[in-house]
């Protein structure tokens, strides 16, 4: 795929019932037509890092996929979404055009060779618990099979107490791999330990602020994830941004993308 233009992944955090799914690919369609922004559908098809044993972790592996390749399809847009578990990427890589890999398993060797082996494009989430620096470690997991197609996902660290901090050195130094680095604004906005569907569990407020700095610090994309009732959605309903909403908050980011490729 063509990362010379600011792009975004996007999309609810996991797969809803068939009428969300549809509204969200139909807008995320006429924004990218609209924006002349290329757009890749996100959704997970399973969220296995839910904070309760009770809370939504999507339909699975084999209703997931049937939804994606749907959308894949009728709206003629692109597909990522995570993998959890070696046995899930045959399957997923049959659907998918980019294989995400979380970032509480990053680390994970055989997952991240595994997704890799498939020659697809692997978009690697930054753990929040080692620096960005030692991303180079899964990403030399992924070129030990061959494979250089690789995305790099900021999402903030963390520091013990539910917060996650987004330090823009970040940006500098997953860049300096060589490959297009992504900002994950509405992940970076959770309030870990706070259940998803509180309002208090995420802070939207800080949206703007951090897109804006992200962009103008260099980023090639932007992960935003959405939904056409966020305060009812099944998952992250605190963080996720409402698609109605999407196209005024990208319009100044653009601008600002623009500015900073004509100083590079």
């Amino acid at each position: 795929m063509n990362w010379d233009k600011l792009f975004l992944l996007s999309g609810p955090c996991v797969i809803e019932e068939e009428s969300i799914m549809m509204r969200t690919a139909e807008a995320l369609k006429k924004t990218s037509e609209k924006l002349d922004l290329p757009v890749v559908f996100k959704s997970s098809f399973m969220k296995d890092n839910r904070s309760s044993v009770d809370f939504y972790t999507g339909p699975g592996l084999d209703e997931g996929l049937k939804m994606l390749q749907r959308i894949k399809t009728d709206f003629e847009l692109p597909i990522v979404s995570d993998v959890h578990f070696p046995s899930q990427v045959k399957a997923a890589g049959e659907v998918l055009d980019i294989i995400q890999i979380p970032a509480y398993l990053c680390m994970q060797t055989t997952l991240v060779v595994e997704a890799a082996k498939t020659g697809k494009t692997v978009n690697l989430k930054h753990g929040q618990f080692i620096s960005p620096k030692n991303m180079i470690k899964p990403v030399e997991k992924v070129e030990s099979t061959g494979n250089k197609d690789i995305l790099l996902t900021e999402r903030g660290y963390a520091f013990g107490y539910n917060d996650l901090i987004v330090d823009p050195r970040s940006f500098y130094d997953l860049s300096e791999m060589g490959y297009p680095v992504i900002f994950d604004i509405t992940h970076s906005i959770r309030k870990y330990g706070i259940p998803s569907a509180d309002p208090s569990g995420g802070l939207r407020e800080y949206l703007p602020t951090l897109a804006r700095s992200g962009v103008a610090a260099g980023i090639d994309g932007l992960f935003i994830e959405v939904h056409p009732d966020p305060k009812n959605a099944l998952c992250d309903a605190a963080s996720q941004l409402n698609i109605n909403d999407l196209e005024e908050f990208l319009k100044p980011l653009i601008e600002i993308h623009h500015i900073e490729k004509s100083y590079r």
